[in-house]
């Protein structure tokens, strides 16, 4: 599943997208692995009830691990030349958004475990209403940390440069995303009057 392109503004691009590391279905493959087994056990025994306790077993696995399963498939991050997104759920939606350009710092973490896996935790630290964002289960945080520190400072040079070179966002666009970002509280009073002040040129 991925992100929708029509949620993008006209000048934004996807860098990268990703689910959750695969073993935050670890228990789900597990369970249906011994769902499995139970169920052939049952069925070469042959008791009278084998049949009601089958249908007990696969219900249980569907309700467990299908859902699961839909959890770890529709749960998003992506990071893009302007934010960084994470949205969740196939029916019910939820969704948070930082602005590249509010992001003050991000720290990853990695158990002993978690490091054989591949996978950690992000910590992102950032201003305005955003204050911290904790996401675990995120495959390689390292260089998921090096790309969100890399699209950060091309985002404020960029935003800084005002637009200056060709097939870039124009200042009334920038100007535009900035108004947008405060309407939706994504950036505080001070910050926006800051920000506009860099666009257009003032001290």
């Amino acid at each position: 599943m991925r992100y929708p392109e029509k949620l993008l503004s006209p000048d934004e691009k996807i860098i990268t997208q990703f689910r959750p590391h695969w073993s935050r279905i670890a228990r789900e493959g597990l369970l249906s692995i011994l769902v499995f087994v139970l169920v052939i056990l049952i069925a070469i025994q042959g008791f009278s009830w084998s049949g009601w306790v089958i249908v007990g077993l696969v219900a249980v696995w569907f309700v467990i691990v299908i859902a699961g399963f839909i959890r770890w498939w529709t749960t998003q991050h992506v990071i893009t030349n302007e934010r960084l997104i994470h949205r969740t759920g196939l029916i019910a939606k939820a969704g948070k958004e930082i602005p590249l350009e509010v992001i003050n710092d991000v720290t990853f973490t990695q158990s002993m475990f978690e490091r054989v896996f591949g996978t950690g935790n992000l910590l992102i630290e950032s201003a305005g209403t955003h204050g911290q964002s904790r996401y675990s289960d995120i495959p390689d945080p390292e260089r998921v940390q090096s790309l969100i520190y890399e699209v950060r400072e091309d985002r404020k040079m960029h935003m800084e440069s005002g637009g200056a070179q060709a097939g870039v966002e124009s200042p009334a666009s920038q100007l535009a995303t900035l108004s947008r970002l405060h309407d939706e509280g994504k950036l505080s009073d001070a910050e926006f009057e800051v920000e506009k002040r860099k666009l257009l040129g003032g001290s």
